[in-house]
């Protein structure tokens, strides 16, 4: 029983460091494809490329939600990004926090 628990804590442990990684790489790809329509200032917005959606379109929105902070919305606008979310057709589910929203 033993052996059983510490094979399922590696299992858990591989999947949550897999899931980082992949978190971070969503995060980079959208900074490569999509920060420059998501940087202040708020107006005006502008539709983001079809790379940046199909960015957007693979990410994992909670995940990315988690490493919002106070640095990162002093560079972009959480209402431009939910304007691009929207426009590739992912939105933030309602009542979904992410940053400042929610």
């Amino acid at each position: 029983m033993a052996k059983l628990m510490c094979l399922l804590l590696v299992v858990l442990a591989i999947a949550v460091t897999t899931r980082a990684e992949s978190c971070d790489k969503y995060r980079e790809d959208i900074m490569r494809e999509c920060l420059k329509y998501e940087k202040f200032p708020e107006e005006p917005k502008l539709d983001p490329s079809e790379a940046c959606c199909a960015v957007w379109q693979k990410a994992d929105i909670p995940c990315l939600c988690k490493l919002i902070t106070k640095k990162i919305e002093s560079v972009c606008s959480m209402e431009k990004v939910a304007y691009i979310v929207k426009f590739c057709n992912k939105p933030f589910a309602p009542g979904y926090k992410c940053g400042i929203f929610g």
